[in-house]
């Protein structure tokens, strides 16, 4: 058998002989450079890896060679494993080989993105559909304490940020310029989410420069305090120990000390991420793909990886964020050491738990440019390999995946607030990790412009906006809800994602098929059957610790 490791995209393998008995002609000369491409994102693998081999202990002649046959085994970034028997131990050695050459891509503008052309889209469509001019509108429509700058147009200021971001009105360019250099990777606080009802803002950045001699910037302060009037009080959200906060001190990073400071008090909400949170992920992959292990085995080995852990630490600190602005009524700033990660998390999910229009099908699209794509997660990084990899890189982390979990929580606890269903945050894992899109290419809005990502990849919201692929996302048991909807965190609210990590162990058959009749009555009924027979079955989906959605 040869074993490849983490390798995606199950429907582009269809072309390359996910069959029995047919050699594959993976040969890498007799490919053109589209479809070396596409089989780079198929058969993701590292190029520092070897195949697990376990041919004969000594090898026939050739000619009875010929005729053995073999097995390669391909784990895929979507957490599939396919098996492809190659007749011929010589044929499967040979294909196991290509299909390694060619997996690797060192080139981002060598990747499929680039390479595909569906007839139904145009190349312009859809990378404009979520401006952040027309965010801004909304908040100018309310206040005239924020504004659009450009201060970042050539990427001089932060090269994560993008072009545009909104800061408040009082403070000039040149201070933010001042501001970036003492905030790492120059992420200076930009607003992140303005409350209609109240006026209080949520913004992100990253950590302080002050170092261990405890350095100011007057202009950060001056920035920070021009979001409270006076006698307002604001709240730091650091989402790193308070160990490691010290720690980053040391090395010149560091907190907001209350002295220069003193209307803003800090708040530590450690969140794991980097190494300790792929580790958690890989556990997880690996304890739900032994079916062989009876049932505290199994419960020992989900407990272990922490996953659901990291689930409610991030639920609990998206619920925290959104408490202190809709409740305190208090203004929030969140960062942690580079602001490209559980900064994101936190202040994208506490906006699906505050603003219904961030769970519509369109305003969840637009939090997502806005607040992972747009805000520089770096999803090159951190989404490179899946759990299946045998290299530990140093930069990979499912924070984007986290998030998504974070969502369907809320779905499975909320069953009508959410417009968009669970196909939809499975697509968003999928394409997150191997794509035909360009959407999620590249760490950054500088980089997807040095690739020209914009000009010559198409994007993912222009085909999910289609008419016939936009149905497919719906929720059928959707009803508007206004209120900000307050998740549970108990314990035994948190449950495991089988829609994602069982999705290729067990067949989904019969819930697809309940999901498709509620569509079809809610399609051809009038509201009793959604307020009556919805309602019914949400109790029996929704968590029972937690008081049901009509409740609350």
């Amino acid at each position: 058998m040869v074993e490849i490791p983490a390798s995606d995209m199950p429907l582009e393998t269809q072309q390359f002989g996910t069959h029995t008995g047919t050699a594959l002609p993976l040969h890498p000369a007799g490919l053109s450079q589209g479809e070396r491409a596409a089989l780079s994102v198929c058969l993701s693998v590292s190029t520092d890896l070897q195949p697990a081999l376990t041919p004969p202990p000594l090898l026939p002649p050739p000619a009875r060679l010929a005729g053995s046959s073999g097995t390669i085994t391909l784990r895929c970034k979507d957490l599939k494993v396919l098996q492809l028997e190659i007749p011929g131990m010589e044929e499967c050695l040979n294909i196991a080989s290509s299909i390694e050459a060619l997996s690797s891509v060192d080139s981002v503008m060598m990747m499929y993105p680039f390479f595909y052309r569906p007839q139904s889209l145009r190349l312009e469509e859809g990378w404009h559909l979520f401006p952040l001019e027309q965010y801004f509108q909304q908040i100018a429509s309310q206040t005239s304490q924020w504004r659009l700058s450009d201060v970042n147009r050539d990427f001089t200021t932060c090269p994560t940020y993008p072009p545009a971001v909104i800061v408040p009105a009082a403070v000039g360019d040149e201070a933010l310029r001042k501001v970036a250099r003492f905030r790492q990777g120059g992420r200076f606080p930009v607003l992140s989410y303005y409350h209609p009802r109240n006026g209080t803002a949520m913004l992100r950045s990253s950590q302080p420069l002050t170092g261990p001699n405890r350095k100011r910037c007057r202009e950060d302060e001056m920035l920070l305090g021009t979001v409270l009037d006076e006698g307002e009080r604001g709240f730091v959200i650091d989402t790193r120990s308070v160990q490691a906060a010290k720690q980053a001190r040391m090395t010149g990073g560091g907190t907001e000390p209350k002295s220069s400071y003193p209307q803003w008090k800090r708040l530590h909400r450690p969140l794991e991420r980097g190494r300790p949170l792929q580790e958690s992920f890989i556990k997880l992959v690996e304890a739900c793909n032994d079916t062989s292990i009876n049932m505290d085995r199994w419960l020992s080995r989900l407990e272990s990886s922490r996953w659901l852990s990291h689930v409610k630490a991030a639920l609990s600190t998206a619920c925290l964020a959104a408490q202190c602005l809709d409740r305190e009524e208090a203004s929030v700033l969140v960062h942690g050491a580079e602001g490209t990660d559980t900064t994101l998390l936190v202040t994208a999910l506490a906006q699906v738990i505050l603003d219904p229009s961030c769970r519509t099908l369109v305003g969840f699209q637009g939090l997502l440019e806005r607040e992972w794509i747009q805000a520089g997660h770096p999803f090159h990084l951190r989404c490179s390999r899946s759990a299946y990899s045998h290299a530990r890189l140093k930069q990979e982390a499912p924070l984007f995946l986290l998030f998504l979990d974070c969502v369907w929580q809320l779905s499975r606890q909320f069953p009508f607030s959410l417009e968009f269903s669970e196909r939809l945050l499975l697509t968003l894992f999928d394409n997150a990790y191997a794509s035909a899109y360009g959407t999620f290419l590249c760490n950054n809005e500088k980089e997807r412009c040095l690739c020209k990502v914009k000009e010559t990849t198409h994007s993912l919201w222009a085909w999910l906006n289609e008419p016939s692929e936009k149905k497919k996302y719906l929720n059928p048991l959707y009803s508007h809800n206004a209120l900000v909807i307050w998740p549970s965190v108990e314990p035994q609210s948190i449950q495991l994602w089988q829609g994602l990590f069982f999705r290729w162990i067990r067949s989904s058959q019969h819930l697809d098929e309940a999901w498709a009749e509620i569509q079809r009555l809610v399609e051809g009924d009038d509201a009793p059957i959604k307020g009556n027979a919805g309602k019914r079955l949400s109790r029996s989906l929704s968590d029972p610790a937690a008081r049901t959605e009509n409740e609350r």
